[in-house]
């Protein structure tokens, strides 16, 4: 049984970590976040110590890591807003246990130089959460894609994500620019590692519009061509899934045929961990195409509606 710790124990994304820490059979023994409304803990592992000041999280850290009865931390878990998951990455390390965090690694590129340095320098691992490398639909579609010798030209790719959000969102941490690194990088960078992983290297990355709420832009990789739309704007939901109440729309479209991947998200954090810990996950270098590809999207010069676009501009 390994000793786990988590940061950012009150967001969103935590209560999947503290699933997956329980499913692989583990154990949660400290958590942190310096919001208090942490009561999901208590349907995990209710005897978790929990801390709202980082400083005695971690003196308690390093209490046990002192210890010579086997309490040290193993992995900590990372669920903090984005713009800190490069500090509580290298305490983790520091402090003698392996990360795993949360997406995006980091913010800008240059970051993950400074943390491969800590691992040489600590012995310990960084592992990412990338989820979507671990979904049967879309290993199935990249060995389709590794398979097919005999095709020509380059897939034609439409991704399309429309996550409505209300108010509150740009209140948050998350419409900070500065702390989220913004729509393309908060809500897209999942997905933009899973076309890396699916067709190759980047070769051509255009941005068509980028605003507090929705991104859009061309990117051209070894294999395919893609036109991509990313939105929190609840207008942007087509009309026909509105009639419906939905404020969420998803799609995936390879040459026209659609990829069907909405289902099985809920396990994949396990998936993932269950990866992690048979020391088959995803470390730091496999983040780099992603987390380059939001950082230029981030500062783009924004281009006219020329060539390859994504239909929803049209509107």
């Amino acid at each position: 049984m390994k000793k786990f710790a988590l940061i950012g124990a009150s967001g969103y994304i935590a209560p999947r970590h503290m699933q997956a820490i329980k499913a692989t059979g583990n154990l949660l023994v400290a958590a942190m976040d310096p919001n208090d409304s942490v009561g999901i803990i208590d349907s995990h592992f209710p005897d978790a110590h929990f801390f709202t000041e980082f400083e005695r999280f971690d003196r308690y850290i390093d209490k046990l890591s002192r210890a010579k009865t086997g309490e040290a931390v193993d992995y900590m878990s990372i669920c903090s807003p984005n713009y800190l998951h490069d500090s509580h990455m290298r305490f983790a390390l520091r402090s003698g246990a392996d990360a795993i965090c949360e997406k995006p690694l980091v913010l800008n590129s240059w970051n993950i130089d400074g943390l491969l340095d800590i691992e040489r320098d600590t012995g310990r691992k960084v592992n990412t959460i990338l989820q979507l490398r671990v979904h049967p639909a879309i290993i199935e579609l990249r060995e389709k894609v590794l398979n097919n010798k005999n095709k020509k030209d380059k897939y034609d790719v439409d991704l399309t994500y429309i996550t409505s959000r209300g108010n509150w969102y740009h209140q948050s941490w998350k419409g900070d620019v500065k702390k989220s690194g913004g729509i393309a990088t908060n809500i897209g960078v999942h997905f933009f590692d899973m076309l890396h992983f699916i067709f190759g290297d980047l070769q051509r990355n255009v941005v068509h519009t980028r605003t507090d709420s929705k991104a859009a832009g061309f990117l051209e990789y070894e294999n395919a061509r893609v036109r991509w739309f990313l939105s929190i704007d609840v207008e942007d939901v087509p009309e026909s899934a509105q009639e419906k109440g939905m404020r969420t729309f998803r799609s995936i479209t390879v040459d026209g045929e659609e990829i069907e991947f909405s289902g099985g998200f809920t396990d994949l954090h396990t998936r993932s961990y269950e990866e992690i810990l048979a020391g088959r996950g995803f470390g730091l270098e496999e983040n780099r195409t992603a987390i380059s590809t939001v950082q230029f999207i981030r500062t783009a010069d924004i281009l006219p509606l020329q060539g390859d676009y994504h239909p929803f501009l049209k509107k």
